[in-house]
């Protein structure tokens, strides 16, 4: 099979000539796999699509037009209101980011305990220490002020699990930059329970290169180092 190791990037499948040689086509998005309810996802048109298959299907066909281009994954599950986010609500994010951040570590940290592999060895001896911290917050929503109590007590907690996100995104590739499509896993996945996350990585970009640096990042998450 000619398409067995030829690969297309996503919107396009493979396609095999009269000749018998292979090219990459745009996925017709009515061809795609029927999906399950959970996995309708939102584009940044406003439309809900039966899955990312016939999201970046349908962009695909739309390439080289102006509407092609500036549609893309918005976020994860069916089109819905999101709401504006307040100046006071994106002041508020980085606390609930910062301690969701540490709690993912923690449930990582206890998951290796019974099966490892979800951390490296590396990661796992930094985040025993945060776990034998008997002062950390159980998991939970807490009031601001807690939060912000927690933090300054005791901000050493906090400084790994934010560089730990933002080497689990710097991915494609390792540059210590976060692109667009670096950050879209993490923001499609939380902007229906976290409607600040797109204004706050957008304010994030302190020189509006479109870029977040490493510096800029632990900027926006009050982490000094």
């Amino acid at each position: 099979d000619p398409c067995r190791n030829y690969h297309c990037k996503r919107g396009k499948v493979c396609h095999v000539d009269k000749q018998g040689k292979p090219s990459c086509i745009c996925q017709d998005p009515a061809a795609c796999p029927p999906a399950k309810d959970y996995e309708r996802v939102c584009g940044t048109d406003n439309k809900t699509y039966d899955g990312t298959c016939q999201l970046f299907g349908t962009k695909c066909q739309l390439e080289g037009t102006k509407t092609g281009r500036q549609l893309h994954l918005d976020y994860m599950g069916s089109c819905k209101y999101i709401p504006h986010c307040t100046d006071y609500e994106v002041d508020q994010f980085p606390l609930r980011m910062r301690d969701w951040l540490k709690n993912i570590l923690m449930q990582y940290y206890e998951r290796d305990l019974d099966n490892s592999g979800f951390l490296t060895e590396k990661q796992r001896s930094k985040v025993k220490k945060i776990y034998q911290n008997d002062k950390r917050l159980i998991a939970g929503n807490h009031a601001v002020e807690l939060l912000l109590h927690d933090f300054e007590k005791n901000y050493h907690m906090y400084v790994y699990p934010v560089h730990w996100q933002f080497h689990q995104l710097d991915q494609h590739p390792v540059d210590r930059l976060l692109t667009h499509s670096e950050l879209a896993p993490l923001r499609a996945s939380l902007v229906p329970m976290e409607h600040c996350i797109t204004r706050f990585f957008q304010e994030c970009d302190g020189d509006q290169d479109k870029l977040i640096a490493l510096k800029e990042w632990c900027h926006c998450f009050g982490i000094k180092e």
